[in-house]
Protein backbone atom coordinates (compact mmCIF):
# COMPACT_ATOMS: atom_id res chain seq x y z
CA UNK A 1 0.00 0.00 0.00
CA UNK A 2 1.42 3.41 -0.91
CA UNK A 3 2.25 5.71 2.02
CA UNK A 4 0.47 8.69 0.49
CA UNK A 5 -3.10 7.44 0.95
CA UNK A 6 -5.43 6.05 3.59
CA UNK A 7 -6.35 2.40 3.21
CA UNK A 8 -9.90 1.90 2.03
CA UNK A 9 -12.55 0.87 4.56
CA UNK A 10 -12.69 -2.71 3.26
CA UNK A 11 -8.98 -3.04 2.53
CA UNK A 12 -7.06 -5.89 4.16
CA UNK A 13 -3.40 -6.82 4.51
CA UNK A 14 -2.22 -8.91 1.59
CA UNK A 15 -0.07 -11.00 3.93
CA UNK A 16 -2.25 -11.70 6.96
CA UNK A 17 -5.76 -10.66 5.88
CA UNK A 18 -6.34 -8.27 8.81
CA UNK A 19 -8.30 -5.04 8.34
CA UNK A 20 -6.09 -2.03 7.59
CA UNK A 21 -8.50 0.82 8.48
CA UNK A 22 -8.49 -0.12 12.18
CA UNK A 23 -7.42 1.59 15.41
CA UNK A 24 -4.38 -0.66 15.83
CA UNK A 25 -3.03 0.69 12.52
CA UNK A 26 -3.73 4.35 13.26
CA UNK A 27 -1.06 6.83 14.26
CA UNK A 28 -3.42 8.20 16.94
CA UNK A 29 -3.87 4.83 18.68
CA UNK A 30 -2.56 5.29 22.23
CA UNK A 31 -3.39 2.49 24.64
CA UNK A 32 -4.27 3.89 28.04
CA UNK A 33 -5.61 7.25 26.87
CA UNK A 34 -9.34 7.97 26.81
CA UNK A 35 -10.78 5.44 24.36
CA UNK A 36 -7.14 4.52 23.53
CA UNK A 37 -6.92 7.48 21.16
CA UNK A 38 -4.85 10.65 21.23
CA UNK A 39 -7.45 12.50 19.13
CA UNK A 40 -10.72 13.99 20.35
CA UNK A 41 -13.02 11.24 19.11
CA UNK A 42 -16.66 11.43 20.22
CA UNK A 43 -17.11 7.72 20.96
CA UNK A 44 -14.91 4.73 21.50
CA UNK A 45 -14.37 1.78 19.20
CA UNK A 46 -14.85 -1.54 20.97
CA UNK A 47 -12.68 -3.76 18.75
CA UNK A 48 -9.44 -1.98 17.92
CA UNK A 49 -8.41 -4.64 15.38
CA UNK A 50 -11.57 -4.45 13.25
CA UNK A 51 -12.26 -1.90 10.53
CA UNK A 52 -14.08 1.27 11.52
CA UNK A 53 -15.15 4.51 9.89
CA UNK A 54 -13.25 6.94 12.12
CA UNK A 55 -12.64 10.22 10.28
CA UNK A 56 -9.46 10.85 12.31
CA UNK A 57 -7.74 7.72 10.97
CA UNK A 58 -4.21 8.24 9.68
CA UNK A 59 -2.01 5.31 8.84
CA UNK A 60 0.63 4.64 11.51
CA UNK A 61 4.21 4.70 10.19
CA UNK A 62 4.72 1.27 11.78
CA UNK A 63 2.19 -0.19 9.36
CA UNK A 64 4.75 0.20 6.59
CA UNK A 65 7.44 -1.66 8.54
CA UNK A 66 5.07 -4.39 9.69
CA UNK A 67 5.53 -7.93 8.63
CA UNK A 68 5.87 -11.44 9.94
CA UNK A 69 8.57 -10.30 12.38
CA UNK A 70 6.60 -7.37 13.84
CA UNK A 71 6.50 -7.66 17.63
CA UNK A 72 3.16 -8.10 19.33
CA UNK A 73 1.91 -5.55 21.84
CA UNK A 74 2.82 -7.93 24.67
CA UNK A 75 6.35 -8.45 23.34
CA UNK A 76 6.81 -4.68 23.01
CA UNK A 77 5.64 -4.18 26.61
CA UNK A 78 7.98 -6.91 27.86
CA UNK A 79 10.90 -5.29 26.03
CA UNK A 80 10.04 -1.89 27.52
CA UNK A 81 9.94 -3.41 31.04
CA UNK A 82 13.28 -5.08 30.44
CA UNK A 83 14.80 -1.81 29.22
CA UNK A 84 13.53 -0.04 32.37
CA UNK A 85 14.94 -2.79 34.56
CA UNK A 86 18.33 -2.36 32.90
CA UNK A 87 18.15 1.39 33.32
CA UNK A 88 17.21 1.30 37.00
CA UNK A 89 19.14 -1.86 37.93
CA UNK A 90 16.03 -3.93 38.62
Amino acid sequence: MPRDRKPGFNETCETCGHDLHACMNCRFYAKGLHWDCSETIQEGVSDKEMRNRCDWFETAPSLFTAGPGRPTERQAAQKARGDLDKLFGG
